[in-house]
């Protein structure tokens, strides 16, 4: 793999484990340790999308809970025109 196409540190700046990961040559590994690192990072993969998912969630009720919902008509001073 061309370092090129290798992960970097997140945007944040710091490194993480896929980017250490993808330091380490994969030339001694046979074709069914490949197959399990597949694996294992494909299940990686499915729990950081579905935390992902329950943050936007998360996110969304709390926007919710503190947007400001719109006005009966009433001007804020109670008076109205």
């Amino acid at each position: 793999m061309e370092d090129e196409d290798r992960p970097h540190a997140l945007a944040s700046g710091r490194k993480d484990a896929a980017a250490s990961l993808s330091l380490e040559s994969l030339e001694p590994y046979s074709i069914d340790e490949l197959d399990a690192r597949v694996a294992l990072l494909e299940a990686e993969i499915a729990r950081v999308r579905a935390h992902k998912a329950r943050s936007a969630a998360n996110r969304l009720a709390a926007e919710a809970l503190f947007r400001t919902s719109p006005s009966s008509g009433a001007s804020p001073s109670g008076a109205t025109s």
